[in-house]
């Protein structure tokens, strides 16, 4: 393997499917999967959003949200409240199950990240994930992700 050594393609690809391997172990469980985690973590901040405000923000399908939410919603670890200001308009706030299940799958891929990292020291690993945060944000802004659910049929259409 020393020939792929340099090779980005392959090394973000590798790291890739480790990770997504750790994490579907951490969260496989949960409705919705790594998207279920990721409408859960949005649901426990302070101000809580409208559905159509996570659709954004996550980069999710309006459909495919209302699909995770009624799962999310059936397993209690989410509710829709009327907002204050317009009861039209449904906020998406975690239950008490749903922020103890939360803390649960924050240790859960804290371990799992632990575990794809473990060939890098602490300092590495911080410097690392800084590294890619910066790549990631710049990549974004020249070629913006508007929906995380098309990110691999992108790919798809690019690679037959």
């Amino acid at each position: 393997m020393a020939a792929l050594d340099g090779d980005l393609g392959w090394t973000l690809g590798v790291v890739f499917r480790a990770y997504v391997k750790a994490t579907d172990a951490a969260v496989g469980d949960l409705p919705g999967s790594h998207r279920g985690y990721q409408i859960l973590k949005a649901a426990t901040e302070e101000a809580p959003e409208s559905q159509s405000a996570l659709c954004q923000r996550l980069g999710i399908d309006r459909t495919v949200m209302t699909y995770l939410l009624d799962d999310l919603e059936r397993a209690d670890l989410v509710a829709r409240k009327p907002a204050p200001t317009d009861r039209r308009t449904r906020l998406v706030v975690a239950t008490e199950t749903g922020r103890e299940r939360l803390a649960e799958l924050d240790r859960r891929l804290a371990h799992a990240e632990t575990h794809v990292l473990s060939g890098l020291d602490a300092a590495d690993r911080t410097q690392l994930k800084a590294l890619l945060g910066k790549l990631a944000t710049h990549a974004n802004s020249l070629d913006p992700v508007h929906d995380a659910c098309t990110i691999v049929e992108d790919l798809a259409t690019h690679h037959p």
